[in-house]
């Protein structure tokens, strides 16, 4: 036991400045055994500090660690179970019983007496000791601790002297003394026992020495023994003093441990009236709404500037306080739930009131609005509704409070504009677009014939479709009524130029005025109803940072219990279309009645919609291509696309359907002039436009479809030749097309000139042949046989084809001849030919080349097949050109 007591001063008391006192080996009493030790130890400094600590026995070593430790001024009971019969088992009762038994009986007394005597000297005998023996009691201030490891002698709790231990080291002086006997007596080392009865000897003759010396001097030792009586009383006295000291100096610990205590309470005190104000101060300055602001949102004037910036401000002040992240337990005042409940009873006072005086703005607006209907009727305007705008936007930050405040009121406001402002728009937009008819009708009677005002009456005008088309003489042509077939002089009068640029303009004002208006209350929508637009798109229009964040109200949880979730960007956007489509429902049905009265007056009218119409799609979808705007026209745009393309096949349609006369000359046909005409205006018209595409490939059908007819035409044809039909519509074609250099019809412009090339000549050959037949048979004849096999120069040989019969074939065409027969076929050309496209000279020419040609063809083949013969032709190339050129003056 002394080596673990040991072993625990060093490693575990000595470091902690504590002297270790007592040690008792223990066990939990009813458990399976796990041995530990119960140590009583005191500290080294003042205040002294006694405890009784555990201490284990660690399971990855031989060393001890210090478990548990309790002050022994929490010990309030000390049992030792029975104090009659030996039982290692006792209980310590702190602040709750630990029962131990001890592994010897022996070993628990010395514990206990410890126990009782830290008990005695420091707290002033608090502990109660309950079951042991009164005998051990008395025994108990006789009984000595052992000293402590470190080798100094200290006095115990009960005031005696601790005893040595059983081993002592030797001093120096000690050391010496015992070499100077030993060098004394040489065997002391070789022969111990003899150097022991030799000290024996030493020893009992000094014993009698000291005994004789004592006998010789007892009146001194009675003296000394006095002497020592009268100290001891002192030393009683001197602890009495101590003892009297010590119990004033611990009433003075005990009570500078309450003033302490104290202290520590009055500290904490302190602290906790810190943190109560400065919630009190929280909830007074973020729980507190002016008595201003309260009459703001109570009685605050909601028409004019200055009221409603008051109201703002303190919708804003409300809002904030209602939104303060209150702290744990704040929930629980009643002042605060009061406080709490009197803001939301102002957020419904003011919410109500607030939509109320909106409600009435929104309904005087109409009112107002409707009185200056009047002087719009007789111009192509609309109404300006920037000043109602800029009246409401001073209710925009109100507007986005309500919005993060009471969303039912607000949605209920949302619904209540749409229905006053929709009912207002669509008067307006029917009153303009009443007008727009008028004016593209020119009388309110014409505009009946049209379909104005519910009549079901059928349209008959420029682009009526034809059943059936006759095809008159040149000069007669001017008299029939068609569309593209005849475009060219219904085009061709100032009326119809006028009335088409009447219908652009008109058409573009209505765009023009619509455009501006859909905007504006998009805009408007956007920033007092607090609604993103689509970002990030050039052009939009951004609302100003401080009305999106509007300060404390650009919040949208209220901490006050009324959660709604709050729209994306995306779906924002969606609410602004939404609203847009119920604000202008009528818009789209208006501009597609228009469109189609557009039609009915003149379906070339679709051109000017479809270059009007796509510009300003392109226009808007520049600024936002999701816009209710954009939206609307886009949806409008294919309407007046399916006219466009219905246009372009009805024109298709009556080239099909045309029928020439069999008694006059064809000339030029009605649709291929009439081509000309819609590629004219067709031009002028997507001049710069952005959908050129779409005229590109209506280009593409038409001229197709007229290529094909003017073949069809050509083959039915019984007074004009089919070359000649071919060769003037042809030419026409491609003087048009390199006239107006349309790049998408380069290859039909290629192909028209290869057809009129190719119909001019064959026109030629064919009418040549007419003039000198005879004498064409006769040389056909000869290349035939020279085809066969025959040698040119035997071909006169031949009976059909000898000298004589040649002589006689070229005196059938004396000059004189020829010159009659170059008449006669002027005079037919003339006849076949029509005279708006002018090439009777053109034909004469290529007439007097070919003729030229086949003379010196037929000169050649005289000269190879009749050699030496002499004979030639009774004209010469000099004759056929004064023959030709005094034709063509003559006529």
């Amino acid at each position: 036991m002394t080596a673990i007591k040991h072993a625990l001063q060093r490693d575990i008391f000595t470091p902690n400045d504590e002297r270790l006192l007592s040690i008792v080996n223990v066990c939990k009493a009813g458990k399976k055994k796990k041995n530990c030790f119960l140590c009583a130890t005191v500290t080294t400094e003042r205040p002294v500090q006694v405890n009784v600590v555990k201490v284990k026995k660690s399971d990855k070593g031989d060393f001890y660690k210090r478990q548990t430790a309790w002050a022994l001024r929490d010990l309030a009971v000390v049992d030792a179970k029975d104090a009659s019969k030996e039982n290692p088992e006792f209980d310590l009762h702190f602040e709750k019983v630990y029962k131990w038994l001890a592994s010897s009986t022996a070993e628990k007394n010395a514990f206990i007496s410890c126990i009782w005597k830290l008990n005695q000297r420091y707290l002033r005998k608090k502990i109660e000791f309950v079951n042991v023996s009164s005998q051990l009691l008395e025994e108990l201030p006789k009984v000595t601790e052992e000293s402590v490891p470190s080798g100094e002698n200290q006095s115990v709790a009960g005031g005696d002297e601790e005893s040595l231990d059983e081993y002592q080291e030797l001093n120096a002086r000690e050391e010496q003394d015992i070499e100077i006997m030993m060098d004394g007596c040489e065997y002391a080392i070789s022969n111990a026992e003899a150097f022991a009865e030799k000290l024996s000897r030493e020893l009992q003759v000094l014993d009698g020495a000291n005994i004789q010396s004592i006998m010789a001097s007892e009146k001194q030792v009675n003296i000394l023994m006095q002497l020592l009586d009268e100290a001891l009383k002192e030393v009683d006295e001197i602890e009495y003093k101590l003892s009297s000291y010590e119990e004033m100096l611990q009433s003075v610990k005990e009570q500078m441990d309450h003033i302490s205590q104290s202290n520590d309470l009055i500290q904490l005190s302190n602290t906790n009236n810190m943190k109560l104000l400065e919630e009190i101060e929280f909830l007074v300055n973020y729980l507190d709404l002016s008595k201003g602001h309260i009459k703001a949102l109570t009685d605050g004037d909601l028409s004019s500037s200055k009221g409603i910036e008051a109201c703002t401000n303190a919708a804003e002040a409300l809002l904030q306080c209602m939104n303060v992240a209150l702290r744990p337990g704040h929930e629980e005042l009643h002042a605060v739930r009061q406080q709490q409940q009197q803001f939301r009873d102002l957020r419904e006072q003011f919410a109500r009131r607030l939509t109320n005086h909106l409600n009435n703005v929104f309904v005087q607006q109409g009112h107002d609005q409707s009185s200056s209907l009047a002087q719009h009727s007789v111009e192509l305007t609309l109404p300006k509704h920037l000043p109602f705008h800029r009246d409401l936007l001073r209710y925009a930050k109100l507007m986005e409070w309500l919005k993060n405040t009471d969303r039912e009121k607000y949605e209920g406001l949302n619904k209540n504009y749409v229905d006053y402002i929709s009912r207002l728009y669509e008067r307006e937009i029917k009153e303009f677009f009443e007008v727009a008819k008028v004016k593209m009708t020119g009388t309110s009677k014409e505009g009946k014939k049209f379909g104005l005002h519910g009549s079901s009456g059928k349209l008959t005008g420029s682009t009526s479709s034809l059943n059936k088309l006759s095809v008159q003489g040149s000069g007669n042509r001017r008299s029939q009524s068609s569309s593209l077939l005849d475009m060219g002089n219904m085009s061709a009068s100032d009326l119809d130029v006028a009335d088409r640029t009447k219908f652009d303009k008109i058409f573009e004002q209505v765009l023009s005025e619509l455009e501006p208006l859909c905007l504006a209350e998009q805009d408007f929508i956007s920033k007092f109803f607090k609604l993103q637009q689509s970002p990030a798109l050039p052009g939009s229009v951004v609302t100003d940072s401080s009305e999106v964040d509007g300060g404390h109200l650009s919040r949208s949880h209220n901490l006050l219990g009324d959660k709604f979730s709050v729209p994306s960007e995306k779906e924002e956007a969606s609410i602004i279309r939404s609203m847009m489509i119920k604000v202008f429902r009528c818009i789209e049905p208006e501009l597609n009645n228009l469109i189609s009265l557009g039609d009915k007056i003149d379906s070339f009218n679709s051109l000017y919609m479809l270059v009007k119409m796509s510009h300003h799609v392109w226009t808007a979808e520049n600024v936002d291509p999701a816009s209710f705007l954009s939206t609307t026209l886009g949806n409008v745009l294919v309407t007046v696309k399916r006219n466009f393309d219905k246009c372009i096949w009805n024109q298709i349609k009556q080239m099909e359907e045309v029928k020439i006369s069999k008694k006059s000359k064809v000339g030029i046909l009605p649709f291929v002039s009439g081509f000309e005409e819609f590629a004219e205006l067709a031009e002028s018209i997507f001049r710069a436009a952005e959908r050129r595409g779409d005229l590109d490939k209506a280009y593409t059908k038409l001229i197709r479809a007229v290529y094909n007819n003017v073949e069809k035409v050509a083959n039915e044809s019984q007074k004009t030749p089919r070359d000649v039909v071919m060769m003037e519509n042809f030419h026409h074609i491609f003087s048009t097309l390199s006239r107006l250099k349309i790049a998408c019809l380069e290859t039909e412009r290629r192909e028209a000139k290869h057809k009129y090339t190719e119909h001019l000549q064959s026109y030629v050959i064919y009418s040549l042949g007419q003039p000198l037949e005879k004498l064409n048979h006769f040389f056909e004849g000869i290349e035939a046989r020279v085809a066969q096999g025959i040698r040119e120069e035997e071909v006169s040989y031949q009976l059909a084809f000898n000298k004589q019969e040649l002589r006689k074939v070229i005196k059938e065409y004396p000059g004189k001849e020829v010159k009659k027969g170059l008449d006669n076929l002027y005079k037919k050309v003339d006849k076949h030919l029509c005279e708006e496209e002018n090439l009777l000279q053109v034909m004469w020419h290529s007439m007097q080349d070919e003729f030229i040609r086949q003379y010196k063809h037929f000169e050649g083949l005289i000269a190879r097949c009749y050699p030496g013969s002499g004979i030639t032709m009774e004209f010469t190339i000099q004759d056929i050109l004064e023959y030709f050129s005094s034709i063509a003056q003559s006529h």
